[in-house]
């Protein structure tokens, strides 16, 4: 039907590198990913990128950002350094000159100048790189006209059918127009049109609606392909909304059809529409088709998951013929659902080959991560989703997504070991509301996969069984499915070698936490050698037992390493000096772990709180003010809380990304005591008449304290801000006393 573009080997599915660089619009202020995630401040992030083995990237020369003001007034300094620098490593950029934008301040997506200005753009980007050959003018058309011009989300703000389809012309006509002034410069040039490819799922009262969004989802491809005419599926829509014959027919005179489609895919990407709202959470309550309905994802109501992408990918070669490139492939999860995430869509890629169908590239998306895409970009609350690079440090970290892309540009098959479990787009806990049979259609999706174990997966081994830190571990694993053991005393003495050993042969884990010790501060000083046992030999000896099986090792440590003598707070550099004996026993274990397996990870934390135990700081606080009782607290020694899901979850991704050394991991604010309580009252309703200070000389504590052990970080700011964490934190605590009540209720207690 058309002819197929050429790319490098077309024999070997192609790994692709995405940078998210959305600059849009929301009334009159930009949202600039560019600007949050550092890139133009970063000259050595091409090398960051040429060292995953990518053959190309989608690289940003945006309107917006280099001709904001004008093409007499542009700079290229930025993009002159940058595209040099990946030709020199020898990936490709495929050149973005619109990202989710509404273009320059004078412009709109439903202004004609658009289309007439952008081009013009083109054509200067085009003489200035005439060697570049592969374009993506405008990212995600359609997409971009459902959020600025039927949502009302971006600028220009608009919520109709008429100007959706007016800024998808405009969109269209812009790209159509810019590829004739690239081609002029150079005619080899190729276009690589993006959007994202779902399908839509619903009742069967809901089938108009849904027929009418999976004839939609293909609009911006049709049109540039010229296939919209009195005979298309949606010509009486295009007509009813205002849209001219005559424009229409000026594409099919104008037809432009990428030379690769590109897929985006995510896993909000399929839906389901259902005329019984009442079913569902009020946030996806709204109307479609005129019709009351619930628009949710297919993947949290169906109760057999789709078949992902691979179907889809048949139905795009089917209706173009057109050779495809999944160009963006992401997901905002835990890191071991981000590789799920990535393998699936890879297998499937590479499946759909088998079967025909002329897949070339699999594009990892967001290498720098993204912000704020909850909010669909509308507003700037800094959330950040990493990617193969995790932002939150002093330079841009490699995660194990940036690994196992090295592996697959060489044609290695990955085999991480969280690679074993599912996806949480496949498993049962995925669903918010009750499960609705799959649609005949998907009926033939076979069942075993889903939450199934792929293979035989090695474990994660952790010590603690009787402890809060072990079975917070043990339970999040288990959410997370991660394969894992919990040990206790019985099954693995830590502080013995012949122990440990056996452990390690019978459970063949891939990494292990000790999440076990001796933990009574005060009964520390007076019992040495059992604290220095627990603390320090044992975690020596699992180093050594790691280091010599090659296991990942994860173990604790604690702010009171640190004498409290400073008052900024301890970063991982900082000099121990211990004030007790537990101290020392953590201090000396840091040094023989390290110096006995270089690779293990030691994280010191400090004053732990969370739902899931009944006898930390917090919990007790809100019990005893909320029985109207007196609670003292010390406002002469400052902490950094830490709250015990967000550790538990963000060691799981540290260990998963294979990380070594020191961490500190807190949730960030240095606080007293006492105004730990008093917040974490505030965030629980709970009056605090019967709050009280009290120095920490009038405690009663044996053993000596830092008057200051708040905990910073050099290496990575990863954990909620302390407000998120006291807040979810008092949201478990309201819906277990809701529990607790209700069970009362019916039991008759």
């Amino acid at each position: 039907m058309h002819s197929k573009a050429k790319t490098p080997d077309t024999d070997m599915l192609q790994l692709w590198g995405g940078l998210e660089c959305t600059i849009n619009r929301v009334h009159d202020r930009y949202h600039s990913q560019l600007d949050q995630n550092g890139h133009a401040r970063r000259a050595d992030d091409i090398d960051r990128f040429a060292s995953l083995g990518i053959r190309a990237i989608r690289y940003p020369v945006l309107w917006e950002q280099i001709a904001p003001a004008g093409l007499e007034r542009a700079d290229w300094s930025m993009s002159d350094e940058r595209l040099q620098a990946l030709r020199d490593r020898n990936v490709t950029p495929i050149l973005g000159l619109v990202h989710h934008g509404s273009g320059p301040r004078h412009t709109s997506l439903v202004d004609p100048d658009f289309a007439t200005g952008l081009a013009r753009y083109a054509a200067a980007l085009a003489a200035r790189y005439p060697w570049a050959e592969y374009y993506t003018v405008v990212n995600e058309p359609l997409t971009t006209a459902r959020f600025a011009c039927l949502y009302g989300l971006w600028y220009p703000h608009a919520r109709s059918d008429t100007a959706f389809l007016r800024a998808l012309l405009v969109q269209c006509k812009a790209t159509v127009l810019s590829m004739q002034a690239i081609r002029a410069v150079n005619p080899a040039a190729k276009l690589v049109q993006t959007d994202d490819l779902g399908k839509t799922y619903g009742t069967p009262a809901m089938q108009a609606t849904t027929e009418f969004y999976n004839q939609r989802r293909w609009l911006g491809w049709d049109l540039l392909c010229g296939m919209v005419g009195p005979t298309h599926a949606l010509w009486s829509y295009l007509i009813d909304n205002g849209i001219a014959p005559e424009e229409l027919a000026w594409f099919s005179a104008n037809a432009c059809p990428p030379d690769l489609i590109g897929v985006n895919y995510y896993v909000t990407s399929e839906r389901w529409l259902d005329h019984r709202p009442e079913n569902y959470p009020p946030c996806y309550r709204g109307i479609a088709g005129n019709l009351p309905c619930a628009d949710i994802e297919a993947s949290r109501v169906l109760a057999a998951p789709t078949g992902g992408i691979g179907p889809l990918l048949d139905e795009a070669w089917s209706r173009y013929r057109i050779p495809i490139a999944v160009t963006e492939v992401h997901i905002d999860a835990n890191r071991e659902d981000q590789l799920r995430w990535l393998m699936e869509v890879w297998e499937a890629s590479m499946q759909a080959r088998v079967n025909g169908v002329d897949v070339r590239a699999v594009t990892v998306w967001s290498l720098l991560g993204a912000f704020d895409w909850n909010s669909l970009v509308t507003a700037q609350h800094g959330y950040y989703e990493s990617g193969a690079f995790d932002l939150r440090g002093a330079a841009p970290r490699p995660t194990a997504i940036a690994a196992i892309m090295r592996q697959l540009a060489v044609g290695d098959t990955p085999d991480h070991p969280a690679l074993h479990g599912s996806g949480w787009w496949r498993r049962p806990a995925r669903l918010l509301a009750a499960p609705v049979a799959a649609p005949e259609a998907l009926a033939s999706i076979s069942a075993d996969r889903h939450g199934a174990w792929r293979g035989t997966p090695a474990p994660i081994l952790i010590t603690g069984a009787s402890g809060t830190l072990g079975r917070a571990f043990a339970r999040i694993c288990k959410e997370r499915h991660l394969a894992y053991r919990l040990l206790g005393r019985d099954e693995m003495d830590i502080a013995d070698l012949a122990s440990v050993e056996a452990a390690v042969a019978r459970f063949k884990p891939w990494a292990l936490i000790n999440a076990s010790g001796y933990v009574r501060v005060d009964e520390a000083e007076h019992d040495a050698e059992r604290c220095m046992r627990e603390n320090t030999a044992g975690p020596a000896i699992l180093a050594a037992v790691c280091a010599r099986q090659g296991i990942h090792l994860t173990t604790f440590s604690s702010d009171l390493v640190f004498d409290g003598r400073q008052n900024t707070p301890y970063v991982e550099t900082d000099a121990t000096s211990p004030l007790n004996v537990y101290g020392l026993s953590k201090a000396m274990a840091e040094q023989q772990v390290l110096q006995a397996h270089p690779g293990a990870l030691v994280v010191r934390t400090s004053a732990f709180f969370g739902p899931w135990d009944a006898h930390n700081f917090v919990t007790q606080a809100l019990a005893q003010l909320g029985r109207g009782e007196v609670f003292r607290a010390s406002d002469d020694v400052t902490i950094a809380p830490t709250y015990v899901p967000d550790l538990v979850n963000c060691c799981l991704d540290l260990i998963i990304d294979g990380e070594r050394g020191i961490w500190h991991l807190s949730n960030g604010t240095a606080i007293t005591w006492l105004a730990l309580a008093r917040k974490a009252s505030e965030m629980a309703g709970i009056d605090t008449p019967g709050l009280q200070a009290q120095a920490c000389d009038q405690s009663g504590q044996i053993a000596a304290r830092p008057r200051y052990s708040a905990l910073g970080s050099t290496r990575g700011h990863l954990l909620p801000s302390l407000e998120s964490a006291l807040e979810r934190f008092a949201e478990a605590r309201r819906a277990a006393l809701a529990a607790a009540e209700t069970w009362c209720v019916k039991s008759g207690s």
